[in-house]
């Protein structure tokens, strides 16, 4: 038998964010699926539909991933024929993305997953108790991220 502690972890705050993470992930896979498209590759796309030409390396800081997996998903993009890279004039390794005419065309036609996400989520939530819980995850999450820079992990 699990020990209270141990029960309430399974059932605090974090515990049950990292649930909604995991299945809005799948929920996001699934949904993309049909279009050849994984989350990352959305995001991009949505960043270039909404942006404009943006430039490979603020994607990543935007995007939060890592350089090697942009890499590979604009190689994806590109392979796809949905996004274009554009070597900078002055320093030829730097990359500009944007959509190609395919691009344009598939992201007219995709359904918005997040708006789906949310409809299926948050069935019956009030736009002020979503508004709630979005400002304590992003308080919680600004703590945790003051403290890390800090040097310290928590205590």
């Amino acid at each position: 038998m699990a020990s209270k502690k141990t029960h309430g972890q399974h059932e605090s705050a974090g515990a049950w964010a990292k649930r909604y993470h995991q299945a809005s992930q799948a929920a996001l896979e699934a949904i993309l699926r049909p279009y050849g498209l994984g989350p990352t590759q959305w995001y991009v796309l949505y960043q270039l539909a909404h942006d404009g030409p943006t430039r490979q390396r603020d994607l990543v800081r935007a995007l939060r991933v890592e350089r090697a997996t942009m890499t590979g998903v604009v190689a994806a993009l590109v392979r796809k024929g949905l996004v274009e890279q554009i070597p900078d004039p002055v320093d030829l390794r730097q990359k500009t993305l944007r959509l190609t005419e395919a691009g344009g065309e598939l992201w007219a036609r995709l359904p918005d997953p997040i708006a789906r996400l949310r409809a299926v989520a948050f069935d019956g939530v009030s736009e002020e108790e979503q508004a709630q819980v979005a400002r304590i995850l992003r308080e919680a999450t600004e703590r945790l991220a003051h403290h890390l820079k800090k040097g310290s992990p928590p205590s």
